[in-house]
């Protein structure tokens, strides 16, 4: 597979896989293929796991952004990780999504796909820092309704 032609995407393709690798699959399950990383392992602690996951996964993606991916794929970036903490903070189906769905992979992949193109096209940071923030809003005002239903529920059963 061909690197990047630009330097910083290179070094930044190189660390992205090794982050990927901690947050996604660094770990397996002992006798079957299932790996997995630090994010589902994060998404077991309620709300502030989820939250903690996507803060640390943003923070590469604004490195890449910095260094030249188009806009497309910052956007491509940032859903899937957006996609990753809203389904991740929901109670049970979360957990499990956590382990199944890989959203640093699958932002490994699209880079390496981008950096293979040769495409740069500057930064995209202008664009997304707004789609990452609604995103936090989003996933804070979720987080915020669980706890809400849940003290509810348990305020109902009391």
């Amino acid at each position: 597979m061909q690197e990047s032609h630009n330097p910083e995407g290179a070094e930044d393709l190189r660390r992205f896989r090794v982050f990927s690798n901690w947050m996604d699959t660094r770990f397996k399950v002992p006798g079957t293929r299932w790996t997995f990383g630090i994010d589902p392992l994060l998404g077991l602690v309620p709300g502030a796991g989820d939250l903690l996951g996507f803060i640390i996964a943003t923070i590469p993606i604004l490195i890449v952004i910095r260094n030249g991916v188009s806009g497309k794929v910052a956007a491509l970036l940032v859903l899937n990780i957006g996609l990753d903490a809203l389904i991740g903070s929901i109670p049970i189906i979360g957990g499990i999504f956590d382990f199944a769905y890989k959203a640093n992979i699958r932002n490994l992949r699209l880079l390496e796909k981008h950096y293979e193109s040769g495409k740069y096209q500057g930064s995209a940071i202008s664009v997304i820092l707004p789609i990452l923030l609604l995103i936090l809003i989003v996933f804070i005002l979720l987080v915020w309704g669980i706890i809400w239903i849940l003290s509810t529920i348990i305020n109902w059963i009391s």
